[in-house]
């Protein structure tokens, strides 16, 4: 789950990490007010979407005067804000941040995740920071700098100091260094992250390290620990089609190809979507109805592969073992009846009940093409949807 920047920075304030003063602004005359309470400018203009690259794509202004934050806010709000993270389609501004201005000697990269080559959280960080940070990371990784934390002590202070030093913070620098990467950590952890950036942390005109912008991501898995952060969750930034798979308690991720899945179980799942790929096809999404998915959950799961508008067919792929292949063929029945599905349709069904699976979808009536094996399952869509995408 992500959550928008302003939400990420009152986060980091609980936490002890320093952020410049903001408010929150919906229209242009709020946004004119929240400068005015922040006292002379300059002032920082920010479109809150769930997307990077804001900076480039013209969605952080700096400004001097009232009246060019009422000006920009117009011009922003509502806009289609384009970056290399939301696609060619944009994302519609609908919330502004607007911050106070500083000084800025240096732009720093600091950022936490889970290294899953190690299984441990790992601190990363850049003296290269702000809006180039990624070409930073593919054209010169030598110049990101890691440290990886033992969980049982947590992120100790000679790691914490060691990275300042490789950032070259010196004198009263490093001391705020190792507390705001401490705290980093603790935040990381209590709130169940699965990603912490600032990007950049800066170094001001006045020698203190300031985080100049906040992404948090959070663990799925984890909410409900959390009622407080799953209450931030801004529902206008997420497909319909995400949104309605969540609510079933369905792992879903649209791809780009045309031919709809839907399999029981992940390994199984990945499986599918190769062995489409092998065959021709291009496969549109990664969607596993689990284990025990009941009628309901199986209609869900074809109303929202059809979501996507660039789904030509669809492959259903079940081994049942705690599912049983007759509820999930009688959710099928019930599915296509109330969408009045008119694309192709594969089913593959193998385990519990088989047979008595098959059967109700022979005599459903239905235009329904039936595959004993994965191979001729995906070489049946393939062929149904016209071949390669």
């Amino acid at each position: 789950m992500k959550i928008h920047e302003y939400q990420a920075k009152k986060i980091f304030q609980e936490f002890g990490i320093p952020v410049p003063r903001g408010t929150l602004a919906r229209h242009s005359a709020e946004a004119r007010a929240a400068a005015c309470a922040l006292g002379e400018g300059p002032y920082v203009v920010k479109a809150q979407i769930h997307a990077g690259g804001r900076g480039k794509g013209g969605g952080v202004k700096v400004v001097k005067t009232l009246d060019e934050v009422k000006h920009t806010a117009r011009r922003m709000l509502n806009s289609q804000l384009v970056t290399h993270q939301t696609g060619p389609e944009g994302k519609t501004v609908k919330r502004l941040y607007v911050e106070e201005g500083c000084a800025i000697a240096r732009e720093l990269y600091v950022g936490m995740l889970l290294d899953r080559a190690t299984s441990r959280v790992t601190l990363m960080a850049s003296a290269a920071g702000g809006m180039d940070i990624e070409e930073v990371a593919a054209k010169t990784p030598e110049k990101i700098f890691r440290e990886s934390i033992d969980p049982l002590t947590g992120l100790a202070t000679f790691q914490a100091r060691r990275m300042a030093i490789k950032l070259d913070l010196k004198g009263k620098l490093t001391g705020e260094a190792v507390r705001l990467f401490q705290n980093l950590y603790k935040l990381f952890i209590a709130k169940d992250c699965s990603l912490a950036e600032i990007n950049p942390l800066v170094v001001t005109g006045e020698n203190h390290l300031l985080a100049l912008d906040a992404k948090l991501n959070f663990d799925d898995n984890a909410l409900f620990r959390h009622p407080d952060i799953r209450a931030l969750r801004d529902f206008d930034e997420e497909p319909e089609s995400e949104i309605e798979a969540s609510e079933y308690d369905l792992p879903y991720i649209a791809l780009d190809g045309n031919i709809g899945c839907m399999v029981n179980g992940a390994g199984l799942a990945m499986a599918t979507m190769d062995i489409i790929q092998l065959s021709g096809g291009s496969p549109a999404n990664f969607l596993d109805v689990g284990g025990g998915a009941s009628r309901e959950k199986v209609a869900a799961a074809f109303r929202i592969i059809l979501m996507d508008p660039k789904v030509k067919g669809i492959l259903v792929n079940i081994f049942g073992g705690i599912m049983k292949c007759d509820v999930i063929a009688a959710g099928i029945i019930d599915a296509v009846h109330e969408i009045q599905l008119t694309i192709p349709l594969v089913v593959r069904l193998e385990g519990t009940n088989v047979e008595a699976g098959k059967k109700l979808l022979k005599e459903s009536g239905l235009n329904i093409i039936a595959a004993s094996g994965m191979d001729e399952a995906a070489q049946a869509i393939v062929r149904a949807v016209g071949g390669a995408q």
